[in-house]
Parts: C-alpha cells; structure tokens; sequence
C-alpha cells in the first residue's frame, strides 16, 4: 500500500481522501491556499503545506508548488480529487515525470478521453452507443458542414472538442443559423479552453443524464457499479443524482453497462471513471467520459457498498479490485443533494461566516461535508459545501428520508439552496420519474 498521500484539493472531497486514506493507514499531506488553513482536512492531516496565494490559479491550480510540496514531504502519490487539475492531462504527465504515482488514470487516456472528439471515436471503436454527430470535428469547409448537419437532422448542437461544465455548446434549429452559430461556439471554445475545435451532434430534445460508473485496476481487472440518474440540472450543472437511475430499461441498461466494461478494457483504463449518456426512448448514447471521481460517486457507494476512494487508493498501489463484478449486488436506493452555498432564489453566491452548523442524522443519512460552526466560506472557490445522501430499501423512502434530513439540517450565517432541494423531493413530477434534463430550470422558473 502507497505509504503517502498528497491531497491536492480542498472541501468535502479533501476530507474525503483524507478519511479514505486514515483508513488504509496512508498519511496524508494537505496542500491548501493562504486563506483555507483552517479547513477541516487541513487541521486532521499528518502534514500541511501551504502553496500560494487564495486564487486557485496561484495555490491549486499551480502545478510547480503542489509537485514542489510532494517533494519536500517525501509524499509517494498525489490524489487529484476532483475538479481543479483532475482532469488536467499535462499535470498528471508531470506528476508521473516527477517520480510520483498519480492517483488516476494514465496521462495519455485523461488526453484521449478529454478530447471529445476523440474519446467518441474510441467509444465507437468499443462498440459503446453514441449521438449521431459529425464523425469529427467541423474543418473549414462550410458546405461540408451543411451536409453533415442536414444528414444529422436538425436541432443539432455544436460542441466544443475540449469543452465542459455546459461551455462551448450552442443548439441550432435551422439551416440557417447554423454557420455562425458554429463561428461563435469556435470563439468560445478559443477563450474558454484554448482549442477552438467543435463538433456536430443531433441534439435529443427530452434526454435524461444518465451515467455509469467504472473501476479498473493495473491486473486487467474491470468492474461497473452500475448506473446514476443525474438529470436534475441548472445550466448543465447537476444539482440532484441518484442511483441506481429509475424507470431504464433494462436489456438497454445491461447492453450499456457490459459495453462500459469492454471500453475500459479496450483503451486500457485505470483507476474510477465515468461514462455519461443522454437517454431517451429507451437508448443510451455516450456523450463523454470523466476520467476522476465523480462528486456524486456517495450514491453508487450506498446501493454497492464499495468505497470508491478506496478502491482508487488499492489500484494506485498495484493491488487488484477488492471486488469481481460477481460480487456487486445492487440494491436499494440513494439520493444526493448538493448544498451549495448560494441564495435559493438568485443563484448568487453566499460565502461568509458559519455561524452554526447542525448536520441531519438517523438511519441511511450520510453528510459529506468540511463545513463546521465557526468556519468561514471563502469567495474563491466552487459554493459547494456538503453533500446529503439518503439511502433506503426503495427510491419513495429514500426520497422520503431525504425530505426530512433536508428539514432537519441547519446553516446559520450563509444562505444555501436547502430550499430548492426541499421543493424537487417533494415534486410530483420528479417522484413520479416524469422528467428529462430541462425538468429542474423550468420548475424554477414556474
């Protein structure tokens, strides 16, 4: 087992890794910004090294100071977490380059499969079932795009290649909109990632968000944990996931899942990942790949009883899976809500002080967060702050059960959007699986 870790993240998933690591009896090294030295995972690691300044792009986004701060405390491995450079391909280059393990895949399938273009040409290779699209990306060929668009059909959706975070799309219902729909997504795509290589794609008016989540060890070894229903979204951020996803069909379900597993096999995959699909009128279609672990990964932990972060920890160490696919029995149902840190009506950030904080409690409740009374929300970073799961024999109790921990839980001093989560639990139309992707911002905005 890595006998050190550098846990170059902050918030709840920080404490995450650390409570991972605590278990496996790894010491840990917490990295953090000027302002977040009183962060939870910061007080509880075996050693703190501050890195810059409270930007990220000074402290967690700096790749120099964290593989400086590996060094300094003789760390074996470093655990990207999520967000911040997870998926940063160059950073894991230089992590491997600098005689450290990278908990994660390797640099060349993060760049293979953070390259959309390219990770659905390898997804297709695999047999994994994709969006009619473009075969590529667009080139400068404006009448050889029009072609591709009619023979897609229209609406499509032009992305861009290295997007994410629902940056770099643009819907298009007409012919003649298209060619400067596409000039603008370039642009964006240009600003926003640095790479203005965009695609086509039919663009499915009333999908779901479904995906599945993946381990793979060094051995060979590949295993599913099965599926997540994360529709319930605010300009393409999630906002609610559960697991498993209700109402799928099942042949479907089973197709997808066993042709997730060959997809790792086929591009040699390590570590956990996720596959996203859009799923409509029982058809799955892969959308892209996340090459780290997911926020929601809690709900696939509930209905599996595998700890996710473990099991990254074992494979980056050259042990096999804890688990064959055998052993995985899914059962029951877990639902997440995302806390953040915003005002329930505007959506404006709410940093500030904690003046209280009382978590919910009681069988099958789980809070993931680093919050605790007296502890300030800095402006600086991602609003998240905890995440609530709840986990039942069936999606009704859970469901039922995340009502009252949402009632029960208590912020004092910032405002969070508990209330936006109160309202979803007890909608009708989402209890009764009666929605797709769009479901959540029309709700707020009836």
């Amino acid at each position: 087992m890595i006998e050190k870790v550098l846990i170059a993240n902050r918030g709840e998933i920080a404490l995450r890794i650390l409570r991972a690591c605590k278990e496996l009896g790894i010491k840990t090294v917490a990295v953090h910004s000027q302002v977040d030295r009183e962060l939870m995972h910061v007080r509880l690691a075996d050693e703190s090294v501050c890195i810059g300044p409270n930007p990220s792009s000074a402290s967690y986004l700096n790749i120099p100071a964290i593989i400086s701060a590996a060094e300094v405390t003789d760390s074996v491995a470093i655990h990207p977490g999520y967000g911040f450079l997870a998926e940063n391909a160059d950073f894991a280059e230089q992590v491997e380059k600098s005689g450290f393990r990278f908990i994660g895949p390797r640099s060349e399938t993060i760049r293979l499969m953070g390259n959309k273009v390219s990770a659905i040409k390898a997804m297709k290779a695999a047999g994994v079932p994709t969006v009619p699209g473009s075969d590529g990306p667009l080139t400068d060929d404006d009448q050889a795009t029009l072609r591709a668009a009619k023979k897609i059909g229209y609406p499509v959706i032009i992305k861009a290649a290295s997007g994410g975070g629902g940056r770099g799309m643009q819907v298009v219902h007409s012919e003649a909109a298209l060619l400067h729909a596409v000039r603008i997504t370039q642009s964006e795509a240009r600003n926003a990632f640095g790479d203005e290589t965009v695609y086509l794609e039919k663009y499915l008016e009333r999908p779901r968000h479904v995906e599945v989540q993946v381990l793979a060890d060094t051995l060979g070894n590949v295993i599913h944990l099965g599926d997540r229903d994360c529709s319930m979204q605010r300009r393409h951020q999630k906002v609610l996931e559960e697991a498993p996803a209700p109402d799928i069909d099942e042949k479907a379900r089973a197709r997808t899942l066993e042709a997730c597993v060959n997809a790792c096999k086929e591009i040699g995959y390590v570590g956990a990942g996720t596959f996203e699909f859009l799923y409509q009128d029982g058809e799955f279609f892969f959308i892209e790949m996340n090459t780290r672990v997911q926020v929601e990964h809690p709900v696939s932990e509930m209905v599996t009883g595998v700890d996710i972060v473990k099991e990254q920890l074992r494979v980056a160490s050259g042990l096999p899976l804890s688990f064959t696919q055998d052993q995985i029995k899914i059962t029951g149902s877990a639902i997440e809500c995302r806390i953040n840190a915003e005002d329930p009506k505007t959506f404006a950030p709410s940093p500030g002080h904690v003046e209280h904080f009382h978590p919910p409690g009681g069988n099958g409740v789980r809070v993931d967060s680093h919050l605790y009374s007296g502890y300030t929300v800095p402006p600086y970073y991602d609003s998240l702050v905890a995440k609530l799961i709840t986990f039942a024999e069936d999606r009704e109790t859970a469901l039922n059960r995340m009502q009252n921990a949402l009632d029960e839980l208590i912020v004092v001093g910032i405002k969070t959007n508990a209330p936006l989560h109160q309202t979803l639990v007890r909608d009708s139309g989402f209890r009764a699986v009666k929605f797709s992707i769009h479901y959540l911002e029309k709700l707020i905005r009836d």
